[in-house]
């Protein structure tokens, strides 16, 4: 009896030590864990971060300005994209698309993505684009899709210029947009369907500095004429 209560008080130390042993163990290990917890959500936040930057960055410099227009009936007018304290989306745009942008004293850009009924301009459809343009010593107006250009399709017209188009007897023209041929003035459709945007650049204008002088009827008119089905 005395040898049995001798040897577990010798145990009852030596137990103690195990369960303070494994209460040391168990925290190192928790430590670690939450360690490795940590660092794994720290991971994938930026992960995420990044994800959504470059997914947003994308997205805003992959179509036009997204911001700093002058809205003109169905066009926009983009005043400051050249110039020296444009906007970072602006430089950015520029730099993606590796154009040189019309400067303060050079000119101005209108861009439309919408007919004059706020319809979104489709390349499946037949526009007629003239009326009026506003004061410049020179002009052109093209056309083109968002995205690249499929390689393997052959190359058509993109633009016109104001020196080529042919005019009305009151100096007034019309321009017509599709995919069937048109007489006159016409301006293939870039690709068979999809949302395309116009650019209508001014050289050496007055209204460049005063974009607040231009108002709807000063702007060339964008009308559907028909859809393909």
């Amino acid at each position: 009896m005395t040898g049995a209560i001798i040897a577990r008080t010798r145990r009852a130390p030596a137990d103690a030590r195990l369960r303070e042993r494994g209460a040391r163990i168990g925290g190192v290990l928790g430590g670690i864990l939450r360690r490795t917890s940590q660092t794994g959500f720290v991971l994938y936040a930026l992960a995420l971060g990044a994800a959504l930057g470059l997914a947003s960055a994308d997205f805003a410099t992959s179509g036009g300005y997204p911001v700093g227009g002058t809205t003109i009936g169905a066009w926009t007018a983009w005043a400051k994209t050249g110039a020296v304290d444009a906007d970072p989306y602006s430089r950015a745009v520029n730099a993606r698309r590796g154009e040189i942008p019309l400067a303060l004293g050079e000119g101005l850009l209108l861009t439309a993505a919408r007919d004059d009924s706020g319809r979104r301009l489709d390349a499946s459809c037949t526009y007629s684009v003239g009326g009026a343009v506003p004061p410049a010593r020179a002009w052109t107006l093209t056309i083109g899709g968002r995205g690249a250009v499929d390689p393997a399709a052959k190359p058509v017209r993109e633009a016109f210029t104001s020196t080529e188009i042919l005019r009305e007897a009151d100096d007034r023209f019309v321009i017509t947009i599709g995919q069937e041929v048109q007489s006159g003035n016409w301006l293939p459709m870039p690709r068979p369907s999809g949302p395309v945007r116009l650019a209508l650049r001014l050289y050496d204008t007055p209204v460049a500095a005063s974009v607040g002088s231009l108002d709807r009827n000063t702007v060339p008119a964008i009308t559907r004429l028909g859809c393909k089905r």
